[in-house]
């Protein structure tokens, strides 16, 4: 894949984005201020996702084996 195929490419994706959300019918700095909101909204789900998602699944992994009978001692049955 050569450079100017990639870059075409990239322009034909951007073009798609512009026709799903509609932003082509939009003035330039109602553009810029669309991008930067759904930039920003962006940015805060995938950060809401990197902290909040493991958790969940190291919870729910933790219920579905104590449930499933894979109960690990605890540590005070360990202690005594």
């Amino acid at each position: 894949m050569d450079i100017k195929h990639a870059k075409d490419y990239l322009y034909w994706l951007y073009y798609q984005y512009l026709l799903i959300t509609c932003c082509y019918v939009l003035e330039p700095w109602e553009q810029s201020m669309f991008h930067t909101i759904f930039i920003t909204v962006f940015a805060m789900v995938v950060y809401t996702a990197y902290v909040f998602i493991p958790i969940h699944i190291h919870l729910a992994l933790e219920f579905f084996s104590q449930l499933l009978g894979d109960q690990r001692e605890s540590t005070v049955a360990i202690m005594k």
